[in-house]
């Protein structure tokens, strides 16, 4: 009996290595799922490869990059909160100083076609100098950024091995960090299950989906739930006067539109709004209520029901983005 639980144990751990081994392959390859569109990410001018990936994990979650070596990409987009900044309504940056937004998420983004909540950047490649030279973000320069990194050993053996050069660039650390971020793909809801005809909706979801249809999909269009557009949403503007997509364009139809996010993973993604105003779903609900559709009771905890197929644990709790997997 002792050799039989020996043995047991021993297979037991195989199969966990194997599973582990498994998991770390299929991550190195970037996958549409069959239900989701087209991705928008240029791929065949950055092909992710395992290395690339683990220099941009690296490279989100390293303080140094700031210019205090205080703050990293990761401080104001956590995993457990789906990369955002979780029970802040502005991101704090430096010195605990407060930025002018919420932190989005980071999640789905090889279907972006547009950065930022005013959509300021067109190509992710180029949405992380942002926040590497915003004063109160990381407050960094590229330059200093490229110094800090081409002057470390352990980057100058990640960037050979990622780009082939000991020698970074700025366009190979963007590169990096977008293999990081675009690998970030939330697929694993119970929405998604039911997609691939793994689950089904219990009947107050499936009533939720119906509504959801009816009075949200026009903007949030499944199944990536936003169609990426700017909208107005009768929000009053807040004390800091953001104006919104207008900032970018300065085009006074665009004044107060903003960015639609996406609706995944709102059990982890609180407080709401570009400037996270709104603490709770029945927060937001209320304001629609009032501004943009007429919403029961009935009807509004059917649809929460449906949202809540939405939240994908398996995403917010994956090890392979998580700050030191594989090294």
């Amino acid at each position: 009996m002792r050799k039989y639980k020996t043995y047991a144990t021993a297979v037991l751990m195989l199969l966990v290595a194997a599973c582990s081994k498994e998991v770390i392959e299929q991550f190195f390859g970037f996958k549409t799922p069959f239900y989701f569109p087209a991705t928008t990410y240029d791929f065949s001018s950055n092909h992710v490869t395992k290395a690339g990936f683990e220099l941009g994990k690296t490279l989100f979650y390293d303080s140094t990059l700031s210019i205090d070596n205080s703050t990293s990409c990761a401080s104001c987009h956590m995993q457990s909160s789906a990369f955002t900044h979780h029970e802040h309504s502005l991101s704090h940056g430096l010195n605990g100083s407060l930025t002018r937004r919420n932190a989005p998420p980071i999640m789905n983004l090889a279907w972006n076609n547009s950065f930022m909540w005013d959509g300021s950047v067109g190509k992710l490649d180029q949405q992380p100098v942002k926040p590497f030279t915003n004063s109160i973000e990381m407050g960094e320069t590229m330059p200093n950024i490229m110094k800090k990194v081409n002057s470390s050993g352990m980057y100058r053996s990640m960037f050979k091995d990622a780009f082939g050069t000991a020698v970074a660039t700025e366009d190979q650390l963007l590169k990096a960090l977008s293999q990081f971020m675009v690998m970030a793909v939330s697929k694993e809801a119970k929405y998604d299950s039911v997609q691939r005809g793994q689950a089904q909706f219990n009947t107050t979801e499936k009533e939720g989906y119906a509504i959801f249809v009816q009075k949200c999909n026009a903007c949030h269009s499944e199944p990536l739930f936003t169609d990426n557009s700017f909208r107005n949403t009768k929000l009053p503007p807040n004390d800091l006067m953001d104006s919104g997509r207008y900032v970018a364009t300065r085009n006074i139809n665009d004044l107060y539109k903003f960015k639609v996010p996406s609706l995944r993973n709102l059990g982890y993604t609180k407080p709401y709004m570009h400037d996270g105003r709104f603490s709770s779903i029945d927060k937001v609900l209320d304001h629609y209520n009032t501004n943009l559709f007429s919403i029961s009771t009935d009807e509004r905890s059917k649809l929460k029901a449906f949202l809540i197929t939405l939240d994908d644990k398996i995403f917010v709790t994956n090890p392979l983005f998580e700050k030191g997997m594989g090294h």
